[in-house]
């Protein structure tokens, strides 16, 4: 397999000028990043070169051209956004979250109560992708510290602006 290099070999390499720490993340939320930057470079940067050079073409100069101000503008916000993807994804570690598990990890599901409240889910992602109103808490959340490494019947409690809160583990899916 001489001269040809693996997708997560050219990862690691663009990794280099990104240095910090580990982004943790569900295989879910790197396939959605991927997915994101496909687009962004493929369909989004050729809307945008349309668009400057339509705003080009309507002549004039381009100091005084507010539609070429306009889209310079947002390819500046596109390129900052892929940048942003790429070392995301230069600096991931993906967690696989498969097979049983008898205690919590990222990528788990769980299911928790507070004192007389109802059951609530959450599943314990990577910062990345942390989605609280979607039930996706990432680990580093004061929620999420206090649920790793616990197993079902486990108390557990966290403090947050709001005050102390105490759930119990109910279930692991």
């Amino acid at each position: 397999m001489k001269g040809k290099t693996s997708a997560a070999t050219k990862l690691h390499e663009m990794a280099k000028p990104f240095p910090g720490k580990v982004l943790y993340m569900t295989p879910e939320g790197h396939f959605k990043l991927e997915l994101e930057l496909e687009h962004l470079r493929t369909v989004r940067r050729s809307e945008v070169a349309r668009r400057i050079h339509e705003a080009i073409e309507e002549g004039g100069e381009l100091e005084e051209n507010a539609a070429y101000e306009v889209v310079k503008t947002e390819q500046a916000f596109l390129e900052g956004r892929i940048q942003e993807i790429v070392e995301k994804l230069a600096r991931a570690s993906i967690v696989d979250p498969d097979g049983p598990s008898d205690t919590i990890k990222i990528g788990s599901s769980v299911i928790i109560e507070q004192r007389d409240q109802s059951p609530e889910t959450y599943t314990v992602v990577g910062s990345t992708e942390a989605d609280p109103r979607r039930g996706r808490i990432s680990w580093e959340s004061p929620l999420g510290q206090a649920l790793l490494n616990h197993q079902p019947g486990d108390e557990v409690e966290y403090k947050a602006p709001d005050g102390l809160f105490r759930y119990k583990i109910l279930h692991i899916q």
